[in-house]
Order: structure tokens, then sequence, then C-alpha cells
């Protein structure tokens, strides 16, 4: 039973870790939400790689939205996205596994 805690509480680390990787790709879309504003130079290195990150998310949501002309809501699509998985699937994987682990783990 130990063993297959310690499993559950490995998968656990890993559900964290998905959702630190999602806050960093908000962060990058929030960057690229600013970079589009001041109008930066594409062949910048950073701004290269901002841009090679968050378009292809970005241009499947701007695929199923309606033409807004010069608004582009997009990022706020992909932020939503992003905290609805963050706390719906990952935060309830998390505690799920982290109290299976323990359940596990005491004998109870």
């Amino acid at each position: 039973m130990v063993l297959f805690a310690n499993i559950l509480l490995a998968l656990a680390k890993l559900v964290e870790l998905a959702g630190g990787l999602l806050t960093l790709y908000k962060y990058i879309l929030l960057a690229s939400v600013v970079v589009s504003w001041v109008n930066a130079d594409p062949y910048n290195p950073l701004v290269n790689f901002i841009y090679r990150v968050t378009d292809p998310v970005l241009r499947r949501i701007r695929r199923h939205m309606p033409d807004t002309g010069m608004l582009d809501l997009s990022p706020l699509v992909a932020f939503a996205a992003i905290y609805l998985l963050q706390i719906i699937v990952f935060d309830t994987a998390y505690q799920y596994l982290i109290s299976a682990s323990m359940t596990l783990k005491t004998g109870r």
C-alpha cells in the first residue's frame, strides 16, 4: 500500500508541475499582449519566441470567434480556459491524489 501511496504522491507532484507550467504560459501570454500593444520588432529573438509560443493557441481560438475588428479577445479566452483548467482539473486532481495518498499511508 505504501508503494501505491507513493505513486499517487508522485502523480500529484506531476499535476502540480503541469499547473506551474500553465502559470508560466499565462505570463508568456501576457507578454504577448504587451508586445502587441507596443508594436515591438518582430525580428527580436525574444519577441519571436513569444509569438512562436502563443500564436498556435491564439490562432485556434481566433478561428472559432467572430471578427471584432481591431479588438482581439482571443487572449482573454485563453486566460479563462487556462484558469478553468487549473481550477477544475488540476486542483481537483491534486487534492484527490494527495488525500488518497495520505489515506493509503495511514491505513484509514
